[in-house]
């Protein structure tokens, strides 16, 4: 939020601070400053008014250009009319505007000097809003209205509003109410003992039995109140007085219109967003509901956007005609011809409001300013308020019917213990001080003489044995719900810099879990084999379960919906890493990036079969333990998986030769290293053939171990690549880390000094049969003596016959106490052959 220091004194009796001091008062409050910039110091050199006194057209160039000539007073030293080239059009003999003399400096380091161009001496020139930094309005310069009183050659700073202080402040979600003038000057008051006068205090006239127009409000849940009042007879001609118009300038806000000028100026001050709509294009009464999904709504921004049945819409006889809280529609919009001006202000659900914003992408300053909470007695204000404005710059007949529809709920008291902020903190905090404290931010509050009993919100400390406060928040601080809420506010008021900074002490610990250990050895094996870790949202789209082929009856279909996603396109929580990853994948591909390996390690969700909504636990005290058990009983399982994406080149290219290419044999391979760097032995480890979406049925290996299946791995499926458009070949391996039982203890192994006896033997066998069961049968058939096997070659021809294929294997025989005699590994390898003979029909090639 961009504010200007001037306006802030209106309502705050704030003295001359340094800007560092300002700062700090601020920062204090626990309110983020961006910037604080003091415009003076923006521009510097002779900034000064100049009268229009000639423009000569200049033709035979790209675009209009104007020769003027400017009187500037003395302020040029000769009191000679300046001339002046400028392509803008806004402008005419007569007008007064701002210009800059040779040996200025704009915003952005830019320096002014007298140059020759068009074919003219230019000296100066004729400054623009966004020239000036004070906006992004381009398209003209500043014309200065003729009832200011300024003649050429006085300084412009003080006309547009370059005399002053603008601080540009990050409002946290919970701090909605400072989202106005009125919230910061409450503030600063605050934190400066100084004087406030709160916008608010107004005496404003009460709803009449006849309304300002016919409204009925089906949703009280959504909009628990809504007030209007109509102005007839507006001048459409009537300009946004200047003043106005450079306050919303410094807010960041575009000036459009004198109606709707003041919706978004009372919005700044008071921080209750407003709507002007066209009186004489709403046709009969309006009603606020939720929309019918798939109704359309063309907003002002031109956008028609389907609705969704959890948007709330105001709407006349011919449907909706604003999205309530967020954006105006176009068919009700005040137009240049408007004089009937109907000025609605209510106060809508927040949760509703953000949901909407974020489906619909509008995030618009009074969607920013709902989300956050605002003050629901402040309608009735606003609409005196925006109207009074309208009568004194806009003329016309403010009606007297007054429209207020109040379903708003009084606050609910506060139980909180007058030491409970002590006990917290652990600063005295004596309960006058208490009191005074939260009376000064507007709560009320009843001190009594009860003793708590328990304090079941503490574990081990001494429960309070003084009086109970009852304290009720102020309308315009719905964040004040709980007793934290209360003694954080407490905190922040008396001071923050007044809590010690105590390090607790640490608990000696036993080092990382056998868990923690395992994970973090899958990362560096894989991180070691060149892939590189990402870190993806686990939120997913409805669709992508389609897009990855999963069948119907697929365990990963089910997912858990967030109630309240960031994207409305991404609501679920990942069932499988393989969906961010391979968006991760996208996005690189997309960037440029040709070959890419990525893996990640995180947590994916399955929702519990028939599980209920959660139990309501508040934060007023300790949840029991059945109360835990209950909300455990709700909670997703979340086992820990690691998954691999590999795409393009696994080696790169160059003078030596071409690259690899990453497949599906490359998947599999991460899937051994990960168990191998997990602590499973290799005779545990079984990889077979499978069919598993979204991988490719021929090319995918579901990876066992004991047996039990605990990834799947290989080239994905060729229509599912498409659907994501995604390269050829990408291969992808996904394990479920929690499915892997502990390593077992590992003894050293035995070194035989005695040298090996080195065997190769290639069967033929079908090309059906796995190459791992083969070689598993070698070691089993093979016995002690068998040290190590490797497959070297795989081979397939038509002299072997049709669906046959040779494996060949190295067979590494060694004894632990003596030299083998040639029989002894030659016995162990007709045994390892004879038993591959007799499970798959394996024949030695050439025998």
């Amino acid at each position: 939020m961009r504010v200007s220091v001037s306006w802030l004194r209106e309502y705050v009796d704030l003295p001359d601070l340094p800007t560092g001091d300002l700062e700090q008062a601020l920062v204090d409050l626990g309110i983020e400053v961006e910037s604080i910039v003091d415009l003076r110091e923006t521009v510097t050199g002779p900034l000064v008014v100049g009268e229009v006194l000639e423009i000569e057209e200049l033709t035979g160039f790209k675009k209009p250009i104007r020769f003027c000539r400017v009187d500037v007073g003395d302020a040029n030293g000769t009191g000679e009319p300046q001339e002046i080239v400028c392509g803008a059009r806004n402008f005419a003999p007569g007008d007064r505007v701002v210009v800059i003399l040779p040996g200025g400096v704009l915003p952005g380091n830019f320096a002014i000097g007298a140059r020759k161009t068009y074919g003219r001496n230019s000296n100066g020139m004729i400054c623009s809003a966004k020239e000036l930094g004070l906006g992004d309005d381009h398209s003209g310069i500043i014309v200065l209205p003729p009832y200011l009183p300024a003649r050429p050659g006085d300084d412009a700073r003080p006309l547009v509003g370059l005399d002053d202080v603008v601080l540009e402040l990050e409002i946290t979600p919970d701090r909605g109410y400072a989202l106005s003038l009125r919230g910061l000057a409450r503030e600063l008051a605050h934190a400066l003992g100084v004087g406030f006068q709160d916008p608010a205090q107004r005496p404003v006239p009460g709803a009449t039995a006849e309304p300002a127009w016919p409204v009925e409000v089906r949703d009280p849940v959504g909009c628990d109140r809504f007030a209007a009042r109509l102005v007839r007879g507006v001048d459409p001609t009537a300009a946004t007085p200047e003043w106005m118009r450079q306050r919303l300038t410094v807010a960041g806000i575009r000036s459009i219109s004198l109606p709707v000028d003041i919706t978004n100026y009372v919005m700044l001050c008071l921080g209750q967003p407003m709507h002007a709509f066209d009186a004489d294009r709403i046709s009969g009464p309006l009603v606020v509901r939720r929309a019918e999904a798939g109704e359309k709504l063309t907003t002002l921004d031109g956008v028609a956007r389907t609705l969704s049945d959890e948007d709330l819409v105001i709407c006349d006889d011919t449907g909706p005609i604003s999205l309530a809280a967020v954006m105006g529609g176009e068919t009700s919009e005040v137009v240049a011809g408007t004089t009937n001006v109907l000025f609605e202000a209510a106060h809508w659900d927040p949760a509703t409001v953000g949901r909407t914003a974020r489906r619909h992408k509008l995030f618009s300053e009074a969607a920013k300013r709902w989300e956050r909470g605002v003050d629901p007695a402040l309608p009735l204000v606003a609409l005196d308020f925006a109207v009074g404005l309208l009568h004194a710059n806009g003329g016309g007949t403010a009606g007297a019917e007054i429209l207020d529809i109040d379903h708003v709920r009084p606050r609910t008291p506060v139980a909180l213990p007058a030491d409970l902020p002590s006990r917290r903190v652990g600063v005295n905090y004596p309960a006058d001080r208490v009191v005074a404290l939260l009376e000064q931010v507007g709560c009320t509050v009843v001190r009594g003489a009860d003793r708590l009993a328990e304090d079941p919100g503490e574990v081990g400390v001494p429960a309070g044995d003084g009086e109970v406060l009852s304290v009720t928040p102020p309308s315009w601080r719905p964040d004040l719900t709980d007793p934290a809420d209360l003694v954080e506010e407490v905190v922040r008021l008396d001071g923050y810099d007044r809590v010690p900074s105590v390090l607790p002490a640490a608990p000696a610990g036993r080092g990382l879990t056998w868990q923690q250990q395992r994970r973090r050895a899958v990362a560096r094996s894989l991180a070691e084999r060149g892939y590189v870790e990402v870190l993806s949202h686990p939120f997913v789209s409805t669709e992508l379960a389609d897009q990855l082929g999963l069948p119907a009856d697929d365990p990963r279909r089910p997912a858990v919906r967030l109630a309240n996603p960031l994207s409305e396109e991404e609501p679920l929580m990942r069932t499988s890493l393989l969906g961010p990853l391979l968006g991760t994948l996208k996005r690189n591909i997309g960037r440029g990036q040709r070959d890419v390996a990525i893996y990640e390690i995180g947590a994916v969700f399955h929702p519990r079969p028939g599980a209920g909504a959660p139990p309501a636990m508040g934060v007023d005290r300790r949840p029991t333990d059945e109360e835990f058990a209950a909300a455990d009983a709700v909670v997703p399982d979340q086992p820990r998986h690691v998954a691999t994406v590999t795409a393009g080149d696994l080696e790169p290219a160059g003078w030596w030769g071409a690259g690899r290419p990453a497949g599906w044999a490359d998947a599999v391979a991460a899937g051994r290293d990960v168990l191998a760097a997990a602590g499973i032995p290799a005779d545990r480890v079984t990889v077979r053939a499978a069919e598993h979406a979204p991988w490719h049925p021929g090319r995918c290996a579901e990876l066992l171990v004991d047996d039990e299946v605990v990834g799947y791995a290989g080239e994905l499926h060729p229509v599912v690549l498409a659907t994501l458009e995604l390269p050829r070949r990408t291969s992808a391996m996904e394990l479920n880390l929690d499915a892997l039982p502990a390593a077992p203890l590992v003894a050293g192994p035995v070194i035989s000094t005695f040298p090996p006896a080195l065997i190769d033997v290639a069967l033929v066998v079908d090309s059906s049969v796995p190459a791992a069961e083969v070689q598993r049968t070698l070691v089993e058939g093979a016995g002690p003596l068998l040290e190590d096997v490797r497959l070297f070659d795989v081979y397939a021809s038509a002299q072997l016959g049709t669906g046959r294929k040779s494996l060949a294997y190295k067979l590494t025989f060694r004894a632990p106490d003596r030299t083998l005699a040639g029989e002894e590994a030659v016995a162990a390898r007709d045994a390892a052959v004879a038993l591959a003979a007799q499970r798959f029909g394996a024949t030695l090639r050439g025998a």
